[in-house]
């Protein structure tokens, strides 16, 4: 099941559960984790992306080894709310991800997310070099944290 809507997840998981959340990007994919009573998301590992068989077998064990229940997937948005090739792609991937493991999916608006993912390492002072190997799985956390956030009953 693929939505777009925060209460509709929330509806499909009554029980909560651990989220695994993916920024998908051209060449690397961020994850990111939270607990199974969603209050808090954790930046995780950037797997390299390759063929989807590939990928799928990293997803298969992040899935088994966190108990994973849902995914929350990035959806890249043009800042006018149009959709654009990546957005498609994302759509496409997540074709894949329900096909391969028929766990409830939420794709989330991920339009700020690389910035505010790279705003709060800033603030961390972290260098720029560690930034770079760290803003995808970084930027998951952001969007897997506004997604329960907005589960919890946030304003997002």
């Amino acid at each position: 099941m693929i939505t777009e809507f925060a209460p509709d997840f929330g509806e499909a998981l009554p029980d909560g559960g651990a989220l695994l959340g993916l920024d998908l990007g051209t060449k690397t994919i961020g994850t990111a984790s939270c607990d199974a009573g969603w209050r808090f998301a954790t930046n995780g590992t950037v797997i390299g992306r390759s063929k989807w068989g590939k990928d799928r077998m990293k997803f298969q064990t992040l899935i088994e080894e966190r108990k994973v229940k849902g995914l929350v997937l990035g959806l890249p948005r043009n800042m006018d709310g149009s959709e654009g090739p990546r957005a498609q792609a994302s759509r496409a991937y997540a074709r894949n991800l329900d096909e391969a493991f028929g766990l409830p999916l939420l794709l989330w608006d991920e339009r700020w997310s690389t910035q505010a993912a790279e705003a709060a390492m800033i603030g961390q002072d972290m260098s720029r070099a560690k930034r770079a190997k760290a803003i995808d799985a970084h930027a998951a956390a952001v969007i897997l944290q506004g997604a329960i956030d907005r589960m919890a009953g946030g304003v997002l």
